[in-house]
């Protein structure tokens, strides 16, 4: 089989490579699955330049989210060959890829597997944060990078429960863009201040911050905070810390935590996993709904999806299909 691997960390483009291996022989727990397509994620450039909560077992596979079709199921039989699924694994940039049974999700017929691969780990992250902000109808919401492909759902969820939402952009042409999926107020901090700007529009600031940036840009996220407000940082990708002022949380009384996909859902019982995938996949299923792909690329052309997944002002997700 073919497969996309690094056996140094470093850069995408100057480690990744593409191999020839054996196809994976699954346990009697797993399930064998042929991969159709995967999603570059923030998570998988991160984790293939050690620079995320998973250390790398060298020589390892890249990406953690992706949808196939099982060609060997378990031996119990409860995911029996030919089922679609969708799942998040360490290594998906492969063509096969042993699984947990209980680790696949099966996919909904009527959805594709351009989808399904992307169905897992934005709008469920979307959704989670959403839940555990206790965000409420009226109040704002502020989305740093709000045009990713976590943003873009962010903004869709969150209008769907009546929830004011700012975002910020680093390009004017995404401005319109977001404002089209039911952002409020959309600002460009590349031009504006927007500690000064999202407060003054907000009427004295937000109550919840959604960072997935960190860096100079999470701090002024900070100062568009309102008295008591939260923000919940999940990301990095200004590769920064950011620099926090201790005024700032000490006189409003703000709070900073982080919120990690995984962790979220294993603090959930088996009904609130149901209803969090079924209103997820009903989100993503929905006619209304807007989900971006902007190319899609086979394995062996995994250099320029890379290049095309770092293309500043991208306005959609990056696909390796098989």
């Amino acid at each position: 089989m073919k497969e996309i691997i690094f056996e140094k960390i470093g850069k995408p483009l100057d480690v990744l490579q593409l191999v020839d291996s054996e196809i994976p022989k699954p346990k009697a727990h797993e399930v064998l699955i042929r991969v159709k397509a995967r999603n570059i994620n923030p998570s998988d450039i991160m984790f293939v330049q050690g620079m995320y909560g998973i250390t790398p077992q060298l020589p390892s596979s890249a990406g953690f989210e992706a949808a196939g079709v099982v060609e060997q199921g378990d031996a119990s039989g409860h995911i029996p060959a030919g089922t679609r699924v969708m799942f998040s694994a360490i290594g998906t940039w492969r063509e096969y890829v042993c699984v947990p049974m209980q680790a696949v999700i099966p996919i909904p017929e009527p959805m594709p597997y351009e989808i399904a691969c992307q169905a897992f780990v934005n709008p469920l992250t979307a959704y989670g944060m959403i839940e555990k902000s206790g965000l409420q109808a009226g109040e704002w919401l502020l989305i740093t990078a709000g045009a990713s492909a976590f943003g873009k759902f962010a903004i869709q969820l969150a209008k769907k429960k009546g929830i004011k939402v700012a975002a910020t952009v680093r390009h004017d042409e995404q401005i319109e863009l977001l404002k089209g999926l039911g952002a409020d107020l959309v600002v460009n901090s590349e031009k504006e201040k927007i500690q000064k700007v999202i407060p003054e529009k907000t009427d004295g600031g937000v109550h919840i911050i959604f960072d997935a940036v960190s860096g100079v840009l999470g701090a002024k996220a900070l100062s568009c905070l309102r008295q008591n407000g939260k923000m919940m940082a999940f990301g990095a990708l200004s590769i920064e810390n950011m620099p926090v002022n201790s005024g700032l949380l000490i006189f409003k009384g703000l709070t900073i935590e982080g919120f990690w996909l995984s962790t979220w859902i294993e603090s959930l019982d088996q009904d609130s996993r149901k209803k969090a995938f079924g209103e997820v996949f009903g989100f993503l299923m929905a006619e209304n709904s807007k989900i971006d792909i902007e190319a899609k690329y086979p394995l062996e052309s995994f250099r320029e999806a890379i290049e095309a997944y770092e293309k500043p002002g991208r306005n959609g997700k990056i696909l390796l299909m098989s």
